[in-house]
């Protein structure tokens, strides 16, 4: 951390590993704590946006990545006026509540304005804006297609890193703070073990889903009033999707299935996946589109919590952040924005931390706390289907998630519901909210009504009504 008070000014620098979402805020917070920041990534990053290009690191990189409205929020917080770049890239704007068609397990919910609005684009036009912004930062050094190859320690703390670029020599970088921003194939656990310490304990659940998506142009008479539409699936069925628009007048559309049932990537496989949900919509659509890329395949899906928090020993100058801490089945869109919390929660650290002593235990407890929500978010979602497997779900979880499946009931019922489910999936509320009075009276109210009518309502009954309008 920066030198204060002393008659020899001493540079501070930090290392992080990974510069992908996770590893390229963590740096920007870094910025304004240490003197020099040097950013290691092992791909060949280009700095020109570049249509359907696979990017290693980051396997799911050609699916659709959501940007939820909180991680858009502190994006914004650590780079000012990102989001207007983002919409002079043609990303378009989208009202979560008005903008997008959302079949949910009752039936489709209704349209309304809100404020829950974000500017949807790919992946590859996120990191290449926020990248430009971080290459312009003097304090910060980009080493691209270069890899760590070990940590330097002097087993109490972490000193630095080792590194390799193509096939040059090994260069060691001394530093004053390493974090681990490289995502699910992190190498910290064996690290950890060869430094003497403990790796951390691992929690796994694993709905066993798949996905495939594919790229479309979207031709100049396709008229819709959606930027997206979002079909759940509803248990015990398995399958779902989602149309997502975004930069360049492309379609981004993913095909889901839960219990390994996964979509097939060849065309004819592909489409009668589509004609198989619970709405035509999806499959009427990809009919009138002209495809832009291959469909790409992604089932690496499984949630993973690496529990560096309950370490009873852990080195000083060393934090580890992002998918490399906790990685979530990345249908529910909550790696980014998770991400960007990590990140302030990081400078939160900072800023109170009077000296680098304690810094690393204090983080990953802090940082674990931040991980519980969407963990919990997204394990109560997998758990609602009989072949996940892992994890351990307590009778409390287990009333819960009753009392959730009844609020989720609501939702094509009661806009209250389905803005109030926006707001705790774009992590604007806490979960808990869904106990308010208000929403716990029509829950009650239901669940009367359901036991004395003997209600059943079947598939067919939940999509009989049409594609709902927007009310203004």
């Amino acid at each position: 951390m920066n030198s204060s008070n002393s008659c020899i000014a001493t540079e501070t620098t930090a290392v992080v590993m990974g510069g992908s979402i996770a590893g390229m805020l963590t740096a920007q917070v870094l910025t304004k704590h240490f003197d020099r920041v040097i950013v290691v990534e092992r791909d060949q990053l280009k700095e020109a946006a570049e249509q359907a290009k696979q990017r290693p690191g980051v396997p799911q990189y050609l699916h659709v990545h959501a940007l939820l409205m909180r991680g858009q929020q502190i994006i914004e917080q650590l780079f000012p006026g990102i989001i207007a770049e983002l919409a002079a890239s043609d990303a378009p704007a989208i009202d979560w509540t008005a903008d997008c068609l959302w079949l949910s397990i009752r039936g489709w919910v209704s349209r309304f304005r809100s404020q829950i609005i974000t500017r949807t684009c790919s992946r590859n036009l996120l990191e290449l804006t926020i990248r430009k912004r971080l290459i312009a930062n003097d304090r910060l050094e980009w080493r691209s297609a270069t890899q760590v190859t070990s940590l330097l320690n002097n087993q109490a703390s972490v000193t630095g890193v080792r590194i390799r670029t193509a096939n040059e020599p090994e260069v060691e970088i001394f530093a004053d703070l390493v974090v681990d921003a490289t995502g699910r194939n992190s190498r910290t656990p064996d690290w950890l073990q060869a430094m003497g310490y403990e790796p951390p304990q691992e929690t796994v659940v694993n709905a066993f889903l798949g996905y495939a998506s594919r790229w479309y142009q979207v031709p100049a008479d396709l008229q819709t009033d959606w930027n997206c539409v979002n079909i759940t699936a509803q248990p015990p069925g398995t399958r779902g999707g989602v149309i997502y628009q975004v930069e360049g007048n492309r379609l981004i559309i993913t095909l889901a299935g839960v219990g390994r049932d996964y979509p097939p990537t060849d065309e004819a496989g592909f489409l009668e996946f589509a004609r198989s949900l619970r709405s035509p919509i999806i499959y009427e659509t990809i009919k009138k589109l002209q495809p832009l890329s291959p469909i790409y395949a992604y089932r690496r899906t499984e949630n993973c919590l690496h529990h560096y928090e309950k370490l009873s020993r852990f080195p000083e100058n060393f934090l580890v952040v992002g998918d490399a801490v906790c990685s979530f089945n990345p249908v529910y869109g909550q790696g980014m924005t998770t991400a960007a919390l990590g990140a302030i929660t990081l400078d939160e650290c900072l800023s109170k931390q009077g000296n680098s002593i304690g810094l690393s235990r204090k983080f990953q407890k802090q940082f674990n706390k931040v991980v519980n929500l969407p963990w919990t978010i997204a394990t109560g979602e997998d758990f609602r289907w009989s072949t996940t497997e892992g994890g351990e779900t307590s009778l409390i979880n287990k009333l819960m998630q009753k009392y959730l499946e009844q609020v989720l009931m609501l939702q094509s019922q009661s806009p209250e519901v389905h803005q109030l489910f926006l707001e705790i999936m774009h992590m604007q509320k806490p979960p808990t909210a869904f106990f308010h009075p208000r929403i716990l009276m029509q829950v009650l109210k239901q669940v009367f009504t359901s036991q004395g009518q003997g209600e059943k309502l079947s598939n067919a009954e939940s999509l009989s009504t049409s594609l709902p309008a927007v009310v203004e």
